[in-house]
């Protein structure tokens, strides 16, 4: 592994500062986050900025937005750091098998995956880790960083608000053009909708993406961005109800991705694809938008 001898800063403000990630910070980069109090040192989402490059030093306790492999990829610095997520996302620091289930990913395609959040991303257990929730304030002496609860992307993802800066760290509600991720076994389409309108009542100076965006100063931009990441739902959502005018499969409309372009090789595409489906799916039958004709096969009413 190479590394650099230090960290680009894409943003400092009082406590907090934000690490530039490589590419944009476009999956599977990310930016990750030090906040700095007169008693304590946090790093939020170690991220492959972390894994790649010399590890941030005086770190006294990391937090994890959710558990996914991008977000854990650097934690394999920092053993006996003390560890904390949300209470509903700690069985994927607890064990392997616990952030495989987190996925649920379909059984041709876990095996593949787990290798390569081993190898390619660094993954260790950290039984030790510890649960907050939604609410939950840390006090680091002079900067308090609260957990705001933003399930849908996983059950425990979460913003950090922190203040006296009023940075908002979104972690994956990233606003990016690809839109909103549900593809996991514990991703809720529904909630992530919740937490999209949560969103629009927190306001602070900053807001801060895991993925892409990075910085977003402007309260007017942000919620503009919001509004178009949100609507990528609906615009999937239409597209998938409009080709449903003859009888699918669940496999149909995998291979046809709606979610994912078809020359994207992710190991996980094909699962996402299915999960994200079966969501939808779910609320076109429940709406009386959609029913099936026959076992299996979905058609639009």
């Amino acid at each position: 592994m190479t590394t650099s001898n230090e960290n680009a800063v894409l943003m400092t403000r009082g406590a907090v500062s934000v690490l530039a990630a490589a590419d944009g910070g476009r999956y599977p980069n990310g930016h990750s986050v030090i906040v700095r109090g007169r008693e304590e040192t946090i790093l939020i989402d170690p991220s492959l900025t972390i894994a790649n490059a010399v590890s941030p030093p005086g770190i006294d306790r990391l937090l994890i937005s959710h558990a996914h492999e991008d977000h854990l990829v650097g934690v394999f610095r920092y053993p006996g750091v003390p560890i904390q997520a949300h209470v509903a996302d700690l069985g994927g620091l607890h064990s392997l098998a616990g952030l495989m289930a987190i996925y649920g990913l379909p059984s041709d395609i876990a095996p593949r995956w787990e290798r390569e959040v081993v190898e390619r991303y660094h993954y260790v257990a950290r039984p030790d880790a510890t649960g907050f929730h939604d609410g939950e304030v840390f006090d680091l002496g002079g900067v308090t960083i609260r957990a705001v609860h933003l399930p849908g992307h996983t059950s425990g993802h979460c913003a950090f608000y922190i203040e006296p800066d009023g940075v908002l760290f979104l972690a994956d509600i990233d606003l990016s053009s690809f839109g909103p991720y549900y593809g996991d076994r514990s991703s809720s389409l529904d909630e992530f909708e919740s937490s999209i309108r949560r969103c629009r009542e927190l306001e602070a100076r900053s807001y801060v993406t895991f993925h892409h965006k990075g910085i977003v100063e402007d309260r007017r931009t942000f919620l503009s961005l919001l509004d178009e990441y949100e609507a990528v739902i609906a615009r999937r959502e239409q597209a998938l109800l409009a080709w449903l005018d003859e009888p699918r499969t669940l496999d149909d409309i995998v291979a046809h991705r709606f979610i994912y372009r078809p020359h994207v090789t992710l190991v996980f595409a094909d699962g996402v694809e299915r999960r994200s489906a079966e969501l939808h799916l779910e609320r076109l039958v429940a709406r009386g938008q959609a029913h099936q004709p026959e076992p299996g096969r979905y058609q639009r009413i």
